[in-house]
């Protein structure tokens, strides 16, 4: 029995790659053959993971030599896989108008975010700047109710010919929610696929007109609704809201890392630490720890991002939301200082970010005239 490598190869001409439409050798698929006597070894790269494509692979390449070499030669074959590279989620169509896509995540619910949002958004209308707010917390919305806007019901509006949605208006902030289409006694017992579709009626169906920011509130988590978002529209930046204590830490952790997957890839601003301390109003020097110290700045730090804000645990700031009125609407005072300084920082970051990514991120803000952040 006598044989060469080029007999392998010629063999090797009749078996198909799968899901390749070509053979082993047209692919390139074939790697190293190696003869030792009568044993020959192959190895093989396949781009299909199934075991099934494997196993098949391996059969008809042991059979081809076998029929078309020699019948007494022992093959052994190695199958890689190698997968082709997948491209990243291409982002969503952009929505006329609208210049930033902030979204505001938490890892776990119960920690603020929607507060945090919420007062942001007064912040930055405070600035001076066009903002919206997309209440995407399709299960547990609550922003009406912080707006003090529960009983309103958004009208519809021709625009070019076409009939949109216009989103309620209140503090200089619009805002749509799917709180002003359910009944606020029901639960929202909905899979993730209508959930997907409410929320792209209420951005691409919706009168938003010239906003300079859109705060997406997301549900808690890391689900369907932040992958629909990611997907539907160019998220700007994401900001990630989180309590000290290491449960919640440890969820905000992973809220980033869903943000900086290979195929997501939305920039992180930063992190804001709310309930970071408190403060009783006969003490007001004091500071009480109560869920920790300085956890969002060590995690904001080990994860390579930025700690944009402490909000302390007071009071009032649960009082001003449950009567629709954003304390961030109030005088100054510590509690403003505090909203301002989140927002001033999470706009030094959009303007970092404006100068590092390519202008297909479309990061657009340059000039901040009023706010203080340089």
């Amino acid at each position: 029995m006598s044989f060469s490598k080029k007999d392998i190869y010629e063999a090797l001409e009749h078996v198909t790659a799968p899901g390749e439409g070509k053979s082993l050798m047209e692919s390139g698929s074939v790697g190293n053959v190696v003869i030792f006597g009568k044993e020959v070894i192959v190895d093989v790269k396949i781009s299909n993971p199934s075991l099934q494509a494997k196993k098949k692979t391996e059969v008809e390449i042991m059979k081809v030599i076998h029929d078309r070499v020699d019948e007494k030669i022992d093959v052994k074959v190695n199958v890689k896989v190698e997968a082709p590279k997948q491209e990243p989620i291409i982002r969503g169509k952009e929505i006329p108008g609208i210049k930033n896509i902030i979204a505001v995540a938490s890892g776990k619910g119960g920690v603020g975010k929607s507060t945090i949002t919420a007062n942001l958004a007064v912040t930055l209308a405070k600035m001076g700047f066009q903002v919206g707010v997309l209440d995407a917390d399709v299960y547990g919305p609550s922003m009406p109710i912080m707006f003090d806007v529960a009983k309103e019901r958004p009208l519809s509006v021709q625009v070019e010919g076409r009939s949109k949605m216009q989103p309620i208006e209140n503090y200089g902030v619009k805002l749509l929610s799917l709180g002003f289409f359910t009944d606020p006694n029901q639960a929202v017992i909905w899979r993730g696929a209508m959930a997907s579709k409410a929320l792209n009626q209420m951005i691409f169906d919706a009168n938003w007109g010239e906003l300079d920011f859109l705060l997406v509130d997301l549900p808690p988590g890391t689900g369907d609704i932040h992958l629909s978002m990611v997907q539907a529209v160019p998220i700007t930046g994401a900001v990630i809201v989180s309590t000290p204590q290491n449960i919640a830490l440890a969820d905000a952790k992973r809220g980033v890392a869903m943000f900086e997957q290979e195929n997501i890839k939305v920039p992180v601003l930063g992190i804001i630490e709310n309930m970071s301390y408190f403060t009783p109003a006969e003490l007001p020097e004091n500071k009480y720890y109560i869920f920790g110290k300085d956890g969002a700045k060590f995690l904001a730090e080990d994860l390579g991002t930025e700690l944009l804000g402490e909000i302390p645990l007071v009071q009032s700031i649960r009082e001003a939301g449950d009567v629709g009125r954003p304390v961030a609407m109030q005088e100054d005072g510590p509690l403003q200082s505090a909203f301002s300084e989140s927002a001033k920082n999470m706009l030094t970051q959009l303007v970092k970010r404006n100068e590092n990514l390519p202008p297909t991120e479309i990061v657009r803000i340059t000039t901040m005239s009023g706010c203080g952040a340089k």
